[in-house]
């Protein structure tokens, strides 16, 4: 046994496989030292410029500058809207290794509720462009800001930015006229221009703010920055300014539109006040208003459900939005379309025994005085407001013509030049009737239509254009909020304004203006209480909106009804009346007869433009309504 195996051990060949190994050994080394020499050739020499830009993108960053945004002025240089410095937290999630624990630790440092830490993940996903940061959190404070700083080596990709975030000083006031921004949304993204919103995280979303977006933005600029390995810059190495956005100046007053709301006095409604020879918008108020600095920075949902379900509806812009039945406010322009028809003379009666009934009808169309006005000529007819007087004009224009005449003041039309969002209210006609209801018109809706009731409706801008429209006897000038953009004025002759409005017998003006003035003066007059010690000559016109039908015989007793069911109460006034410097209308929602409520409402707009040197004593204004049951007064 030994000998057997002594024959199989072979030293020779044991040397030869161990030559064998070392050769196949150092070929292999020299194989693998030859492919990293060629591959480092390779990147070094066939790769140099590839690898050494991103190198350089690496080491320097390009970041845009956003624009300041232009400030917003009222007509005397009082500031409505600016720009505070805040500081706001972005995310870019190309430089983020896990998005999902670098949110959550977000979350945790700053001490987010719930439901804002779903929002906060939410906005973290918004579709934005490579490398663009994505605005997660505005206005931190300083616990938060101190936090982050310490945390911020296990928060790659994320910064705390210093910007200038907007506010307005008097948001509850302007919010409807001045709107507001918020933050781009993904929708928005895709058609901005993406040069000039680089680094920007707002933008218009209603009112001045979005129609005059454009001017107010500016150019976005941008710098070019070396960094280190972890992203923080270590200089600055090239930079392109940003071009700030133009200040615009408004033609609203902060005083009067502050005295507006404070009318209002809580009640739902609006009232808005021109220049008739200028267009300029002196007070547009939608009451009751909001905080609009809330949805600059991101409204919390508790905050924003609870506006959404406010019965009030506090987001709701009344003054442009609002639809309501115009009421016996119209009884003027009506009797401007019946002269201008032939229909009727300045001095031409109509009998009143309290109602009236169309040809071959048995159905009654009461007068608001129930035994009548007995006989009512045109003057006489606006002071009362008789209603029976209107069904027969009404009757007598018809509601082709009576729509054509109507449709010349700007109703059923957006009249604003720059007020974004303003609705068209509805002017009926003949053909609207039968493309909405597939129904012809019938002579009972033009009754209806011609003491402003039925389908037409009318919002508190376009009622206060065409009072406007009324006291520069026919000429038009479109209202506007904006005066200034930068050092440019706005032009007075804006595009697309309605053809002026001639009569043939330009005394025909002055013969409406007496009966609106005997509205507030004469012994019969509507709102004669409201035109105790005017110190100026003033039309107006009152008006009473139905919220819901009375049946032929019914009464309406306000006392038994609820306050969201009563009329609305309804004035439009101009004055002076030899050269008209303002122009009003007013609506109250469910406050009763518009020659009570809404009438004081207008003279104490009219005194505080007029009468310089008087100031509206709210608290004795109250006082007067408390006690003005109406018991003089018509509708």
């Amino acid at each position: 046994m030994r000998k057997t195996r002594q024959n199989l051990k072979s030293p020779e060949q044991e040397l030869r496989i161990f030559r064998m190994r070392a050769l196949l050994a150092v070929v292999l080394v020299f194989a693998l030292t030859g492919l990293l020499m060629g591959r480092l050739a390779y990147l070094q020499v066939v790769q140099h410029e590839v690898y050494s830009t991103r190198s350089e993108k690496n080491r320097v960053r390009v970041e845009p500058l956003p624009p300041t945004r232009g400030l917003i002025y009222d007509r005397n240089g009082v500031l409505l809207a600016e720009n505070r410095p805040t500081y706001n937290l972005t995310l870019v999630r190309e430089r983020v290794d896990d998005l999902d624990a670098t949110l959550a630790l977000l979350v945790e440092l700053l001490e987010l509720p719930d439901e804002e830490a779903e929002a906060f993940r939410v906005r973290s996903r918004q579709r934005q462009r490579p490398f663009q940061p994505a605005l997660l959190m505005s206005d931190l404070d300083e616990a938060q800001i101190a936090r982050l700083a310490v945390n911020r080596h296990l928060l790659p990709g994320v910064e705390v930015e210093a910007q200038l975030l907007r506010y307005y000083p008097d948001a509850e006031v302007m919010a409807h006229a001045l709107g507001y921004v918020g933050r781009i949304n993904a929708e928005e993204l895709q058609t901005l221009d993406a040069g000039r919103y680089a680094g920007t995280h707002f933008i218009g979303k209603t009112g001045v703010e979005r129609y005059y977006e454009d001017a107010l933005h500016g150019q976005a600029g941008l710098r070019k920055v070396e960094t280190n390995a972890r992203g923080r810059v270590l200089r600055e190495l090239g930079r392109t300014d940003p071009v700030p956005g133009q200040n615009l100046t408004l033609t609203l007053d902060k005083q009067l539109q502050t005295l507006a709301y404070e009318l209002l006095d809580g009640r739902r409604g609006s009232i808005v006040a021109i220049v008739p020879a200028t267009g300029e918008i002196l007070a547009m108020v939608s009451a009751p208003g909001f905080d609009s600095n809330q949805f600059v920075t991101g409204i919390d949902v508790a905050s924003y459900r609870a506006l959404q379900e406010d019965l009030d509806l506090p987001l709701y812009n009344r003054a442009i939005r609002g639809h309501y039945p115009p009421g016996s406010t119209i009884k003027p322009f009506l009797a401007l379309a019946g002269l201008a028809e032939g229909v009727i003379t300045p001095d031409k009666t109509v009998f009143d025994p309290g109602y009236y009934q169309l040809p071959n009808d048995s159905r009654r169309y009461r007068n608001w005085l129930r035994w009548g006005h007995g006989r009512v000529d045109m003057e006489r007819s606006i002071a009362v407001s008789n209603n029976t007087y209107y069904y027969s004009l009404a009757h007598d224009l018809g509601i082709d013509r009576l729509h054509e005449n109507m449709d010349a003041f700007g109703f059923g039309q957006r009249v604003g030049h720059d007020v974004f969002g303003e609705s068209t209210a509805l002017m009926p006609s003949r053909d609207w009737k039968r493309g909405r209801f597939n129904q012809p018109w019938y002579p009972g809706e033009t009754l209806s239509v011609g003491i402003g009731q039925g389908y037409w409706q009318v919002t508190p801008l376009q009622l206060a254009t065409a009072t406007a429209v009324l006291a520069n006897r026919g000429e038009w000038v479109k209202p506007r909020l904006a005066s200034r953009i930068g050092d440019e004025p706005v032009p007075l002759d804006l595009p697309e304004t309605p053809e002026d409005i001639t009569l043939s017998n330009d005394a025909w003006w002055d013969r409406i203006y007496a009966g609106m003035e005997k509205v507030l003066t004469g012994s019969e007059g509507t709102a004669r209480r409201t035109g105790v010690g005017l110190e100026y000559r003033m039309g107006g016109k009152s008006g009473t909106a139905q919220v819901f039908s009375l049946g032929q015989d019914q009464k309406y007793n306000a006392e038994e009804l609820a306050e969201r069911l009563r009329d609305h109460a309804l004035f439009m006034a101009f004055a002076p009346l030899e050269e008209p410097q303002i122009a009003v209308s007013v609506i109250v929602e469910n406050a009763g007869g518009g020659s009570t409520h809404a009438a004081h409402l207008a003279r104490a707009m009219t005194d505080a433009w007029l009468l310089e040197d008087e100031e509206p004593d709210i608290e004795e204004l109250r006082e007067v309504l408390e006690n003005d049951d109406g018991s003089v007064a018509g509708n």
